[in-house]
């Protein structure tokens, strides 16, 4: 009985840690990122993304936001956690900007369903980092 108990013991816990684990991009995300990025090289990460180029957004994946910048530049951003709900349909990531800069390091940013207008969860901005076109 003893180790019927310890076996429940340790699969309730393979369990916990096994969840704990973030999913991996799917397939297609993966490709989007791949194409998005395709011939262009990293710079040092920034802190706040320039307010003219936060309105081009698209979103790789929960964990992956990418702010395109004609076809040279493309800014790329990891929110701390993941950004729960953000590609799940009809959805729209909505920061509130202060002074003149654009989406920074650290804002909180609610992910919004465009359908309903209910927010489904918020996430916390991280760097900024462009890549662009080399060459260009």
């Amino acid at each position: 009985m003893r180790g019927i108990s310890l076996l429940a013991a340790g699969a309730a816990l393979a369990s916990c840690t096994m969840s704990a684990q973030a999913p991996a991009p799917n397939m297609q995300a993966q490709t989007k990122y791949q194409q998005l990025l395709a011939g262009k090289v990293a710079l040092a990460p920034i802190s706040c993304l320039p307010t003219r180029k936060a309105n081009d957004m698209q979103v790789i994946d929960e964990n992956t936001i990418a702010f395109r910048d004609g076809s040279n530049r493309v800014y790329i951003n990891h929110p701390a956690g993941g950004c729960n709900q953000l590609s799940q349909g009809h959805t729209a990531l909505v920061t509130h900007q202060i002074g003149e800069e654009g989406p920074c390091r650290g804002d909180v940013a609610q992910v919004v369903d465009t359908l309903s207008h209910m927010t489904l969860g918020s996430c916390s901005l991280g760097d900024f980092t462009p890549y662009v076109r080399q060459g260009a």
